[in-house]
């Protein structure tokens, strides 16, 4: 017989506890052991009135936030849905079940208000580094480097050419915050110091987004997200928001090893990347000015395609300043004798080495080194012997495990837009971009260390 639906009384009291009711395995719990905000309070002094009524607690704001970009969450109204009927959410928050959430508005005040001003997403990456660094996962001996591209919340349809653009009459009271910040950003050479190139299309609703075909498809707006990482275990040692070209991602580089070794007094004996990073003013920073060793494979336009020799075919001797052709012949970048040998001494400046034309005339390699021409010339860079020294490092025994351990970057991207969803930006300009890169950075740190050091378990009875 099919019983029918019992009608019990409603019990007066109950008795519920959510430390019981959360998984002893849940990733929160795990992750909670590594949060400590008690200090975001006196960080935010500054910015809160001595008066009036009190606000929300911001160390819950930052727990939700932690929550949204830990799982995947960056819509502030579906935040606040989830947290008030997860428990987990709501154990990991701090709320009872008779806590009331706060609304998804106050996410949006304090992002464009109080904590930006005092930069506390930033100061809440950090403490998590420096948690990274006293758990033993940061060794601080070699480093990686790159960028990933970030379609930014605009479309091409909102957009005009950037001459056309910046001839409108824009006063910077009456602009969007988007456009505001670009104006602020445009002597940092993350942004719009960072090239004269201009692009095809400007943004009206944030301009300081990149219009770019990186990808190799259709082109679009984005931000570059850049991570500067630990290889021992993928640590995230710092991350910058830049425009997505390959000068303002070097600055980014620059300025987040700068940081790092400000902050933490970290500084790597090598580190890798790829080509992007391989110019010569680059590399002259990492080797000469911050005695870095660049596992970084040389930017090169020295090489033919043609079938005739190349620059790296031509032998270089140091000592006697000269180059040595494929063809044995040697080949100066002055066949006049001085009086005084220090006119003809090398220095540091770009220089160009000819062979004779009475050695190439009758050589037998001619047409495979210089068809067109009655001598061949070979150009060096001014700091050529740091691009050799680069090329050194690429071609040593090591450089096989800096490439591997590079790929650590790109799987932490991987998981950037795969598992936390970050494939395209809900904030605009520089700053909400950076905001959004910083809260990531440190939900994969956090997942890093839950991973790497899991809450213990309770043994279960039989």
């Amino acid at each position: 017989m099919m019983g029918p639906k019992q009608e019990a009384q409603a019990a007066l009291f109950y008795e519920f506890s959510l430390e019981d009711h959360v998984p002893k395995d849940h990733l929160l719990r795990s992750i909670d052991r590594f949060v400590d905000l008690s200090s975001i309070r006196a960080h935010l002094s500054d910015f809160y009135s001595h008066t009036g009524r009190p606000s929300i607690d911001p160390e819950l704001l930052i727990r939700m936030l932690l929550v949204g970009y830990c799982f995947g969450i960056r819509s502030e109204r579906r935040l606040c849905e989830e947290v008030h009927l997860n428990l987990a959410y709501r154990w990991f928050c701090r709320l009872d079940l008779t806590d009331r959430i706060p609304d998804h508005s106050s996410f949006s005040k304090n992002r464009h208000g109080r904590f930006r001003e005092s930069d506390l997403l930033r100061h809440v990456f950090e403490m998590t580094v420096a948690r990274c660094m006293r758990e033993g996962l940061v060794g601080g001996q070699g480093f990686a480097v790159d960028a990933s591209l970030i379609s930014a919340d605009v479309q091409k349809q909102n957009s005009s050419n950037p001459d056309d653009w910046a001839a409108r009459e824009i006063s910077p009271d009456d602009a969007p915050r988007a456009v505001r910040e670009y104006l602020d950003t445009l002597d940092d050479e993350a942004f719009g110091a960072a090239t004269t190139v201009k692009p095809k299309f400007t943004a009206h609703a944030d301009p300081a987004s990149q219009w770019t075909a990186a990808r190799k498809g259709p082109a679009f707006f984005a931000y570059s997200t850049n991570y500067l990482i630990d290889t021992d275990h993928s640590i995230i040692m710092d991350v910058d928001a830049s425009r997505s070209n390959k000068t303002a991602e070097v600055g980014a580089m620059r300025k987040m090893i700068d940081r790092t070794e400000e902050r933490f007094d970290v500084k790597p004996d090598w580190i890798a990347a790829d080509t992007a990073y391989g110019s010569e003013d680059n590399l002259v920073w990492l080797a000469l000015k911050r005695q870095i060793l660049p596992f970084i494979p040389v930017f090169d336009k020295g090489e033919r395609r043609d079938g005739t020799f190349s620059r790296s075919d031509f032998t270089w001797d140091e000592e006697n300043d000269r180059y040595i052709c494929p063809g044995g012949k040697e080949m100066k970048h002055t066949w006049r004798t001085y009086s005084d040998p220090a006119r003809n001494a090398p220095n540091w400046k770009a220089r160009k080495y000819r062979a004779l034309k009475s050695d190439c005339s009758g050589c037998a390699l001619k047409e495979k080194c210089c068809p067109n021409a009655e001598a061949r010339a070979v150009h060096r860079e001014k700091y050529e012997i740091v691009r050799d020294f680069a090329r050194q490092c690429t071609a040593s025994e090591f450089n096989v495990t800096a490439q591997k351990r590079r790929k650590k970057v790109e799987m932490l991207f991987a998981h950037l837009k795969r598992i936390l969803g970050l494939g395209r930006l809900r904030l605009r300009g520089p700053c909400g971009a950076n905001d959004e890169f910083l809260l990531a950075a440190t939900a994969q740190n956090l997942r890093k260390l839950a991973k790497i050091f899991p809450a213990p378990q309770q043994t279960r009875k039989a």
